[in-house]
């Protein structure tokens, strides 16, 4: 027994090492590097404890970036993984095309977010894009989608859900096909209707997927960076500033690192935190088989 345990560790020792090296010790450096002021030249950085902290207290920006990124998380994760499951549902029964509709469900996440963030930005631009021509169809007027500030980070959100729910239904798919088909036939049996068989046997059967999905879902409602640098730089007005490009901006662009080095820390913890949420409370609700 001692020897498969330690065979066993050997197993697991590459994934460790790589592990710390790329995750742990970066996150730790950051919390260190949060408590240093920034450092300029040759002088070295001076301990300011919590400072950094407290100056994200009076930072408009980085609440309005809080702000926009709670909207953003809210509407992108339940969307999206309803949609998922809905495409799933629609495309794993036997129906003529089926393989091509997977295929137009799942293209959009083949497609490089740099890509997309292009194609999205033809749609949204004003008097030649495809949304103000269909609009034009039925006499609507001109509308500047990314630089109106009501309007931008639905648009952000839209290409999100677009670029992530064909993703997701893979997984949904994938589950649903390893259902055992005698439940199926058990519940016709008892006069069950398709209703209630989805409610009672396919959402609880489909929960540890979800779960899944959902972990994956929230990491990217926070990691979004590449099609807000793309389509609106965090505009209008700050509009779609979102937690990690204000991370990117703060910096990279005013080479704060300091600051930026706080905010990653409060991600991190944001990212803690609803990672406790979802196993301590929503895994209590799943059953593996």
């Amino acid at each position: 027994m001692r020897r498969e345990t330690v065979h066993a560790y050997l197993l697991l020792l590459p994934a460790v090492i790589l592990l710390v090296a790329f995750t742990h010790w970066p996150a730790i450096e950051t919390l260190v590097d949060s408590l240093y002021a920034t450092p300029r030249g040759a002088r070295p950085a001076p301990f300011v404890g919590l400072a950094n902290y407290a100056g994200l207290l009076d930072d408009s920006v980085f609440w309005q970036a809080l702000r926009n990124n709670a909207i953003y998380a809210a509407a992108t994760i339940p969307v999206s993984i309803v949609l998922a499951l809905l495409m799933a549902l629609a495309v794993n029964g036997a129906l003529p095309g089926r393989s091509f509709l997977r295929l137009a469900y799942f293209l959009p996440t083949m497609l490089p977010m740099i890509a997309v963030a292009n194609i999205w930005m033809f749609f949204y631009t004003p008097d030649y894009g495809l949304f103000d021509r269909i609009l034009g169809w039925f006499g609507g007027g001109r509308h500047n989608w990314l630089g109106d500030t009501s309007t931008a980070l639905p648009s952000m959100i839209a290409v999100a859900v677009w670029k992530e729910a064909g993703f997701f239904m893979i997984f949904y798919l994938a589950a649903l096909q390893t259902m055992p088909t005698d439940l199926r036939e058990a519940a016709a049996l008892e006069g069950s209707s398709r209703w209630n068989y989805f409610r009672r046997v396919t959402i609880p059967l489909l929960m540890p997927t979800t779960l899944f999905v959902l972990v994956n879902a929230v990491i990217n409602a926070f990691r979004v960076i590449d099609h807000i640098v793309v389509m609106t730089r965090g505009g209008p007005d700050n509009a779609t500033t979102l937690l990690l490009y204000y991370i990117y901006e703060t910096g990279f662009r005013f080479w704060d690192t300091a600051t930026a080095a706080a905010l990653t820390i409060v991600l991190l913890a944001i990212l803690a935190l609803t990672a406790w949420l979802q196993f301590g409370v929503l895994g209590r609700r799943i059953h593996y088989r």
